[in-house]
Parts: structure tokens; C-alpha cells; sequence
């Protein structure tokens, strides 16, 4: 299922709980649920927050073995994976700001990527189900 929501901004309550209530992750476990919305509302506030875009699209995608979720926007071309991870071990007060969301991506999906093509960010996330 491919979703496109134009224009974005103020939207992103709503765009979350559309992919949420698609077909292929409603027939998840609550736990894979739980992750895939945590990670959908960190890369969703991303895109909406700092792209610069105007319009997101969502496809989800339920194969054999994974879940697969790709967000598209026309917005400033940046790779969040490429960003150093934060150090979790440095207390709160000391520890820089931003990337914390991307971080937990990576610790709660199977595989995450990136890339920039046709002039449009595509940020790919899986998990096995």
C-alpha cells in the first residue's frame, strides 16, 4: 500500500495513524506494532521538521519474512544514517541533542537505508516478522 499526503505541515498525527491502521501492520503482533510506530513517528517528525518538503509518501509492505516501510520527500537531501550515533552512556545534561530517534531505529528495525535518488530523500525501513 503507497500513501501520499500534500502538503505535510500539521499533518503528522495523521499521517502516523494512517500507516498505523493499514491492513499489513494491524495484522502484527502489539510488539511489532509498538516498534513500528515508534519508529514511523521518529522518521515522520523527521521529515517534517527538517526537510523542507511539502509532501511525504508512505509504502508499506508485508512480504513472507518482513515488513517494509519506505518514506519518499522532496525535501533537502540528508542521510540520518550517516550521522554518528549519540553516546547513551553520557548523562542527559552532557549529552548532545538529535540523533537519539535515528539510534533507536536502528536498534528496533532489521535494516534501514537511505538513499537520495530522482531529487527525492528515500529512507527504507525492515523488520522481520
Amino acid at each position: 500500500m503507497k500513501m501520499r499526503f500534500d502538503p505535510v505541515e500539521g499533518r503528522n498525527a495523521e499521517i502516523i495513524e494512517s500507516v498505523m491502521s493499514c491492513e499489513e501492520i494491524l495484522s502484527l503482533p502489539d510488539d511489532l506494532q509498538f516498534k513500528v510506530r515508534l519508529c514511523t513517528e521518529e522518521v515522520e517528525e523527521n521529515i517534517l521538521c527538517y526537510s523542507g518538503s511539502t509532501w511525504v509518501e508512505v509504502g508499506v509492505d508485508k512480504g513472507e519474512s518482513y515488513l517494509t516501510l519506505e518514506f519518499r520527500d522532496g525535501g533537502v537531501e540528508f542521510d540520518p544514517l550517516a550521522k554518528e550515533d549519540p553516546d547513551i552512556n553520557t548523562s542527559i545534561e552532557e549529552r548532545k541533542v538529535g540523533g537519539l530517534g535515528i539510534f533507536l531505529c536502528k536498534q528496533m528495525m532489521d535494516y534501514l537505508e537511505y538513499r537520495f535518488e530522482d531529487g527525492c530523500n528515500l529512507f527504507i525501513m525492515k523488520k522481520k516478522i
